[in-house]
């Protein structure tokens, strides 16, 4: 196996494992708050609620750190630091005995998070640059489908073991993936000297902002995330509107929400071909204007069927917008700087999750919970505009500017 589809391949192994673990306790958190002696359902709510985003706020406020680390020591470094601390701290969880000792938990473990980052830095930077579509898709998928996956992972085995038993198996797991990065995983780093250390986080946020597109492919970045992700923590409520049945709810949850993650991870890597061969912009278009015409029907279905195989749909068509996104940052990004321009992406995707899931939030609330998928659209179309007025523009001159030069295009 050639070295890059085999980084690859372990990769997609390890963020598969990442991100479940930190979307693994959705699905039992109050009642592991309630198992620790939590009765009053205001303060279980509360508690739920500030452990859930102590992770996404610490990570998105260290991530820069640890970009600015792996730019200059390596990524491998920072996948196994990150996989080392998460296995650690993930098991703990497992002996908390009070809901300070979880959020302390969660908050360290977004700390030493980053794994993700550095993981698409390596990817992005030891790929050939006309398989990067492809490899990037796939490293998404694996991404999503941890997100998406991981809350079924928890409630299955929370259901079967226990509470506690999930978070020692995901730590072993997170253990043994590490591992293997250590010994498979090969990256082509030369450490370059220069004055970067007299520069700070802001100067490098502005040097990296400073190559366009690379500033409006951040705010792109955000806006997925909010219109992909905002909708899943009320598709519990949806469900149970459309389920004939009260039984099985969790099950019903489960499976509508993992959907979009399974056809998400079934398509990320196939899109991400056809942006190596015809432009990973041109790809970001068709499947934007997918995923708006199998949400806005969502408001609307009258049998969970239905949305089911409406979420399965607009989750192959999301799986083309990340990756074209990450695509062209491999493209822009300063030299050497690859892995903080990565970490800032992570932290667009944090703030547009969090932004996301509050304003999903308002939306229901207001206008009732179908309205959640029209404001899904909403954004995406929002978004499709203002690639088309801040990034395509800028692609466009650089391949025409590319083919005058050397006579054929040598970027799509």
């Amino acid at each position: 196996m050639e070295k890059w589809k085999r980084n690859l391949f372990i990769l997609y192994v390890g963020q598969f494992l990442a991100m479940a673990s930190m979307s693994c306790v959705t699905p039992f958190l109050p009642l592991y708050l309630q198992q620790m002696g939590l009765t009053n359902h205001d303060e279980v709510l509360l508690w739920s609620g500030l452990i859930f985003s102590a992770n996404l706020v610490t990570a998105f406020i260290f991530s820069p750190i640890w970009g600015r680390l792996a730019d200059r020591h390596g990524r491998k470094v920072m996948l196994i630091r990150s996989g080392l601390g998460m296995a650690i701290t993930v098991t703990l969880l497992g002996f908390a005995t009070s809901p300070v000792h979880l959020l302390l938990l969660r908050l360290v473990n977004g700390m030493i998070s980053g794994f993700s980052p550095a993981a698409v830095a390596l990817v992005a930077t030891n790929t050939p640059k006309e398989r990067s579509g492809y490899a990037l898709g796939t490293l998404h998928s694996g991404t999503v489908a941890g997100t998406i996956c991981g809350p079924l992972i928890g409630g299955f085995m929370a259901d079967r073991l226990g509470f506690s038993a999930v978070f020692f198996y995901l730590g072993c797991a997170i253990f043994i993936a590490t591992l293997i990065v250590i010994f498979g995983v090969r990256e082509n780093f030369v450490k370059k000297e220069t004055t970067e250390a007299k520069t700070d986080f802001r100067q490098d946020f502005k040097k990296i902002v400073s190559h366009k597109p690379i500033g409006p492919l951040f705010v792109s970045a955000a806006i997925i995330r909010a219109a992909m992700t905002g909708t899943l923590p009320l598709i519990p409520l949806y469900v149970q509107q459309l389920a004939t049945s009260q039984e099985n709810l969790v099950v019903l949850a489960g499976v509508t929400s993992a959907a979009m993650g399974f056809a998400n991870m079934l398509s990320a890597p196939q899109l991400g071909k056809l942006g190596d061969k015809y432009g990973s912009h041109r790809i970001f278009l068709f499947s934007v204007f997918g995923a708006v015409l199998f949400s806005i029907p969502q408001a609307f279905v009258s049998e969970l069927w239905q949305l089911i195989a409406l979420r399965f749909c607009t989750g192959a068509c999301l799986a083309g917008m990340m990756p074209s996104v990450n695509t062209l940052i491999r493209h822009y990004a300063p030299e050497g700087m690859e892995s903080r321009t990565y970490s800032y992406v992570s932290c667009s995707l944090f703030l547009g999750g969090m932004l996301g899931s509050l304003g999903m939030g308002v939306i229901a609330s207001w206008f009732g919970i179908s309205m959640i998928f029209i404001g899904s659209a909403v954004l995406l179309l929002l978004n499709n505009l203002w690639m088309k007025w801040t990034v395509f523009p800028v692609v466009k001159h650089d391949r025409e500017a590319a083919t005058l030069v050397s006579g054929q295009e040598v970027y799509k």
